[in-house]
């Protein structure tokens, strides 16, 4: 699981996640991506669980790049606690994301096989998603 070495808070507000990506928006890595289409926090556990679900179905065939950290804590308060007494304990990492942001890449494998393993990561995330590829410029 991904998750930082350090953070200069321990507990940080939620926030909101207002507008399009205009980072991390366009292939950088590989030939083929894939790139949300709305605004979410993705946890490092569904990060992971995208991940092996790409590299699984590509056979250990190919590269694949995660675009996406979870620098977020999040935190929640124990069950059956009452109201007030402060903020909760941080539980897990998150990473915010906006739309148009590129997830994952890959590279050295064919455009089905890519397409069918970045299907299989996005029915592991909590986002829709859209395959994109690098358009080769001549």
């Amino acid at each position: 699981m991904l998750l930082p070495n350090k953070t200069k808070y321990r507990k940080v507000r939620k926030g909101k996640i207002k507008g399009k990506a205009s980072k991390n928006n366009a292939l950088a890595f590989g030939k083929y991506g894939l790139q949300t289409l709305d605004a979410e926090r993705i946890t490092s556990r569904q990060i992971e669980s995208a991940r092996q679900a790409m590299t699984r179905y590509i056979k250990r065939g190919g590269k694949v790049w995660i675009r996406i950290f979870p620098h977020t804590p999040v935190t929640r308060k124990p069950q059956d606690v009452k109201m007030g007494s402060g903020k909760g304990n941080p539980e897990y990492f998150a990473a915010k994301v906006k739309p148009g942001t590129i997830m994952f890449e890959m590279d050295g494998v064919e455009e089905v096989h890519a397409r069918e393993a970045m299907r299989l990561a996005a029915h592991k995330l909590p986002v829709k998603c859209k395959f994109v590829v690098k358009q080769d410029v001549v």
